[in-house]
């Protein structure tokens, strides 16, 4: 680079004046306080996030909100002429710094992409940009269940897909890798101004990958007959009842889609719409409607109240938002006077040596736990720890028995040898959410992150 060869800033604005000029003035916008909405997500849950990457510290050069798939891949095909970085977010609600612009250049604000399409054969297919609420509502009127959501349900489909992994539907279905993505339509950054169609196993390069081998502008996916659903709500008096019950739904004729259970130190900041008894652990199911008689009486038999029984559709949504990663959440808003830390476990231990598990880390520990698969996926709660402790933690977790992922990075840690190869073709000049695709860490940074 000369000293005549404009930055990045510089770059970035002339790419958005040919971005206004060629395909309407509408489309992008450098307003400040969009800059800053666009530069940030959820990564505020984790507080080593909050401290490496605040709101405000990676700005965008300009936001570009396009409405179409051309319109993506020509605004691909200008950033790449220009050098430009580009950023792809949806709605924002991941909650790992993914859609942080480290490199400024232009995010890209999918969110116009919000077509929603029942197709003939049961699949769906959507615009990136489509909250999959809306989808659910398409899929539920044509007589059809998506086969998993997050418990953000205003999450874009396009940004779970590509950043996202499991949710409720996940204890039958397993993750956005599991068959849920059926074809993928995606815009490279490679100068083209094209895109293409991937189907079957070749999604795979572009599922939880933060968009660093294309940008994904439309796609299908799978579907059930819709079942009747109901929010079974139940509370005990001790953990092993509890679990005793939670593992136990993993052999009901039809199997849950989603089962959440919570200590009584997570029950009082749940957003419940029936009362939650403070002191007692809490059980949260939303069972196939033939089977929630079976789980009331299991409730039961372990010496567990049934709270309550809805057969209400919206009444299922309600309980789903109370899953994975929001009892946290609820948490830290119910108690913004204290740090809370997190960590993403998976394994048995949880129903098994729950007493271990949470003297993983100093001072109050609790176990928020999901049905995924065969096992229990749980968010380890913790007062805050250094990065020293915390690192300490994960390999005594994973001595356990446990997987472990870190909700306190931003790099792309799944099929990343396959992302690697896939973004050489698709991404030549790494201009797709730098900063995200490096090198695999090793283990004693997979909390002491930083940007390279």
């Amino acid at each position: 680079m000369t000293d005549e060869t404009p930055n990045i800033a510089g770059r970035s604005a002339l790419a958005a004046a040919e971005i206004a000029r060629t395909l309407g003035p509408e489309l992008v916008s450098v307003e400040a306080e969009l800059l800053l909405k666009a530069s940030s997500d959820w990564s505020r849950m984790s507080p080593i996030l909050r401290e490496k990457v605040p709101a405000g510290r990676y700005l965008p050069d300009a936001v570009v909100r396009p409405t179409t798939a051309d319109e993506v891949a020509q605004v691909l095909r200008i950033a790449y002429e220009h050098d430009v970085p580009v950023t792809p977010r949806g709605s924002g609600t991941g909650n790992y710094g993914q859609a942080t612009p480290f490199d400024g250049g232009l995010v890209l604000d999918l969110r116009g992409l919000d077509t929603i399409r029942v197709n003939d054969s049961g699949t769906v297919t959507a615009g990136a940009g489509a909250k999959i609420s809306a989808i659910d509502v398409a899929a539920r009127a044509a007589g059809r269940d998506i086969w998993i959501y997050p418990s953000t349900k205003g999450t874009t489909i396009g940004g779970f897909v590509g950043g996202g992994s499991a949710g409720t539907g996940t204890i039958e279905h397993g993750s956005t890798s599991d068959g849920f993505v059926l074809s993928l339509t995606v815009a490279p950054m490679d100068g083209s101004g094209t895109t293409f169609t991937v189907t079957g196993p070749d999604v795979l390069p572009y599922v939880h990958v933060y968009g660093v081998t294309g940008v994904i502008v439309e796609l299908e996916i799978a579907t059930d007959p819709a079942r009747d659903w109901v929010a079974v709500y139940a509370a005990f008096d001790d953990w092993a009842s509890l679990t005793g019950v939670h593992r136990s739904l993993l052999d009901l004729p039809v199997l849950p889609r989603l089962a959440s259970a919570d200590p009584p130190a997570l029950v009082p900041s749940l957003p419940a719409t029936v009362p939650l008894d403070p002191e007692r652990y809490s059980l949260r199911v939303i069972a196939e409607a033939s089977t929630a008689a079976e789980v009331e009486a299991r409730v039961v038999a372990a010496g567990g109240e049934v709270v309550a029984s809805l057969a209400d559709y919206a009444e299922t949504d309600k309980l789903s938002s109370m899953s994975y990663n929001h009892p946290v959440y609820h948490l830290q808003q119910a108690h913004p006077e204290r740090t809370w830390f997190h960590m993403e476990t998976g394994g048995r231990a949880h129903w098994e040596r729950e007493d271990e598990v949470r003297a993983v880390y100093p001072g109050d520990v609790h176990l928020h736990l999901e049905l995924m698969g065969t096992a229990p996926l749980a968010m380890v709660v913790a007062d805050y720890v250094s990065e020293a402790e915390a690192l300490a933690g994960i390999e005594r977790l994973e001595a356990l028995g446990l997987g472990v992922h870190s909700p306190h990075q931003w790099y792309v840690d799944r099929h990343v040898d396959l992302a690697r190869e896939t973004a050489r073709t698709t991404d030549p000049k790494a201009l797709l959410n730098p900063g995200k695709l490096v090198d695999a860490p090793p283990v004693d940074t997979r909390v002491n992150i930083g940007v390279r």
